[in-house]
């Protein structure tokens, strides 16, 4: 027995072929492992994860006659959180590249075997990384128990000092900067580490910092220099398209996010991204092969989003594949039926209702489905993922049954709430599928939003703050947007001195943030976490709604 406690440890063996699959069963058996699950599939590996915890995985890289990976798997689930921080992963490969290695090394792997490799070196590995696991354990419990900042405070201390695991730790520290929200302090410790470890993941987590520091240009640099020299980066291109998205180069980010997805096929959440904007591009054809491939990945996954089954209606439906559309309405019907309580869903399944009368040619009964979704537009659960897809459906209604009156006063109400920056309203246009009047209105609404900030902005500068940060908050309360509320808030903080009430304005500000939620940095249809690309996550701090949706 390798420790005293194995003969409790629960493994996954994750293996296509069966020999082989036999063969590593009776070696973890020998190495006094007490409970052991097989499966053939990273589909079913990456489901059984999400559903119990492992103690071990042993996980195939290569599938035969299949484009799923085992590296692929590792990547998604340390980014999307769903791997315990005390889960032994190690990786069985048959072909040990270069490339192999460092991207096993950026993933965070415990470790990694050479096939064929003995029984010993098995145990050996294991033995080691549970070691490992033992002696950072007041860490990565303060991490399970969600004390972050306890978790950074132990892990940053064992960088500095230099002790076992350091880089390890470095790396540790310098996510959770991040998620606290402390970009700088990040950004140094990344450079520190990537000055003192070879491959890319150090320098992706300084694009990352300088992301959120809000300096693109400088997080662009460090990315070109990244692909410059690997260009089969994954995690490289996945990041530069989403600082493309934030900068409006919608174009150049779906290149980077099909480049992302050809290069991790068997990953489920790129292959939803690429699809998602394809979409939005226009880019029909290619956003269908996208997201129906993702449904071949696993519909029962997490980490699938049912808002592609809807985009796949809508897809269908503009391909005339009635029989499609009904099909993808009888799946989110089965979701909502299995979480009755998510409005999300219920508004996902009657969005594709909707479709599917107008696909039979029942416009009036799509007209009342659309009405009952409209009148949802001023409530607090109304999100942009909801205006995106309330629009796409009010655009492929036929005009005749369109109202002008009643379209343009929702496309209205849309814009004035939603459109918080150049990237988001070109997705509402997008939405609307650029169609006049609907596309002038949006763009006249960020127009109007810009002018009150403009104004507003220029008043604090005459020296009026108190009236300026009243402008702002007096518009974002009437329109729910939430860029001019962030800004009356901010405003009156940072003019406390001279605003008398400026504690209570910014309670207000904070008040109606809470109840319609922040700006938004992401487009609807590329649900992110937050996360990083790879390697090392806190648990416990997505605020999103799950992607099934549960609220």
């Amino acid at each position: 027995m390798i420790d005293r406690d194995i003969h409790l440890a629960r493994a996954l063996l994750v293996e296509g072929n069966p020999l082989l699959r036999s063969v590593a069963m009776a070696q973890l058996r020998d190495a006094g492992v007490g409970h052991i699950e097989t499966v053939a599939r990273v589909r079913e590996a990456r489901e059984m994860i999400e559903r119990e915890p492992f103690d071990i995985v042993v996980c195939n890289r290569e599938f035969e006659g299949n484009d799923d990976s085992g590296q692929d798997l590792l990547d998604e689930l340390r980014r999307e959180n769903l791997l315990p921080h005390h889960t032994v992963f190690l990786m069985v490969t048959a072909r040990a590249s270069y490339h192999h290695v460092v991207e096993a090394a950026e993933a965070a792997l415990d470790a990694m075997l050479l096939r064929p490799y003995p029984a010993a070196l098995l145990h050996q590995r294991l033995q080691e990384a549970r070691h490992r696991k033992r002696e950072l354990a007041d860490v990565l419990r303060a991490l399970e128990a969600g004390q972050i900042e306890t978790a950074f405070a132990r892990a940053y201390k064992r960088f500095e000092e230099r002790q076992p695991y350091a880089i390890y730790c470095g790396r540790l520290a310098a996510e959770l900067l991040l998620g606290m929200r402390r970009p700088a302090e990040a950004r140094r410790v990344f450079e520190g580490l990537a000055r003192a470890t070879p491959g890319a993941w150090a320098r992706l987590g300084v694009a990352r910092a300088q992301m959120a520091a809000g300096d693109a240009a400088a997080a662009r640099q460090t990315l070109g220099s990244v692909l410059s020299e690997e260009p089969a980066s994954a995690d490289a291109h996945d990041l530069l398209g989403r600082l493309l998205v934030e900068q409006c180069d919608f174009e150049g980010a779906l290149a980077e996010y099909r480049k992302a997805a050809e290069l991790t096929p068997g990953c489920l959440l790129r292959a939803q991204h690429a699809g998602a904007l394809a979409f939005y591009q226009g880019q029909g054809r290619e956003a269908r092969r996208a997201l129906e491939h993702c449904l071949s990945l696993g519909v029962q996954s997490k980490l699938f989003d049912a808002l592609s089954l809807l985009l796949i209606a809508l897809l269908r439906f503009d391909e005339g594949d009635v029989a499609g559309v009904a099909a993808m309405h009888e799946l989110l019907l089965q979701y909502r039926m299995r979480h009755p309580d998510s409005l999300r869903l219920q508004r996902l399944e009657q969005t594709a209702l909707a479709l599917v009368h107008m696909a039979g040619g029942a416009d009036e009964s799509a007209r009342d489905t659309l009405r009952g979704l409209t009148a949802q537009a001023a409530e607090p659960h109304f999100d942009l993922e909801a205006a995106n897809m309330l629009l796409a459906l009010w655009a492929r209604l036929p005009a005749a049954a369109r109202p002008a009156d009643e379209h343009g006063a929702l496309v209205t109400r849309i814009g004035m709430r939603f459109c918080t920056s150049k990237a988001i309203t070109e997705v509402l246009m997008a939405a609307a599928r650029r169609h006049e009047p609907a596309a002038g209105l949006i763009r006249d609404c960020q127009a109007r939003i810009g002018a009150v900030a403009e104004a507003a902005m220029s008043r604090a500068l005459q020296g009026d703050p108190a009236g300026a940060a009243r402008q702002l908050l007096e518009a974002g309360e009437s329109s729910s947007n939430a860029k001019l509320l962030e800004m009356a808030g901010l405003l009156a903080r940072r003019h406390r001195a001279s605003v008398s009430d400026a504690e209570a304005l910014s309670a207000r500000a904070a008040a109606q943030l809470q109840r319609f939620g922040p700006a938004l940095s992401h487009i609807a249809g590329i649900q992110r976490s937050g996360r990083s690309p790879a390697g090392l996550q806190v648990r416990g701090r997505q605020t999103q709604e799950p992607l099934h949706g549960t609220a």
